[in-house]
């Protein structure tokens, strides 16, 4: 198995709620999108998906306990202001800001947010970790 990942989906309870949650913070739903069904986002080299979370659970084999599941996905970006940017319209669309911002052990700056499922989204800067043009994110 090559060392890649080409997607990740989020277990939702309202398809429509997170829809509009991520749209808020400029994500679109791809064209390849099932209607009331799953959304998917090109989210760089990878894909983020959204389906019901009793449908993933049923398609991956696993019963759903309805916690966290030690998931955290992270968003790196160019500055402080992004992630402060990012972090207030993550709250204002009806995300929970559970870490506020804030300089890190590490050298870097970031904080935390849950979208209304609950999934955790670190928002950073690390220097260490240079970003390309694209968007993606180099270890240093």
């Amino acid at each position: 198995m090559q060392q890649r990942l080409s997607l990740i989906t989020l277990g939702v309870a309202d398809l429509q709620r997170s829809i509009a949650f991520y749209r808020v913070l400029g994500w679109e739903p791809h064209p390849s999108s099932v209607a009331g069904q799953i959304a998917f986002y090109q989210a760089g080299g990878m894909v983020l998906g959204l389906w019901s979370r009793a449908a993933l659970a049923a398609d991956s084999g696993v019963s759903d306990s309805g916690g966290w599941g030690g998931v955290t996905l992270a968003h790196n970006v160019e500055s402080e202001t992004d992630v402060d940017g990012i972090l207030i319209a993550a709250r204002d669309a009806g995300g929970t800001i559970v870490r506020e911002a804030a300089a890190t052990d590490w050298g870097g700056y970031s904080g935390v947010f849950t979208d209304p499922d609950g999934h955790p989204w670190e928002i950073a800067v690390n220097s260490g970790w240079p970003l390309g043009p694209d968007g993606s994110v180099r270890l240093g």
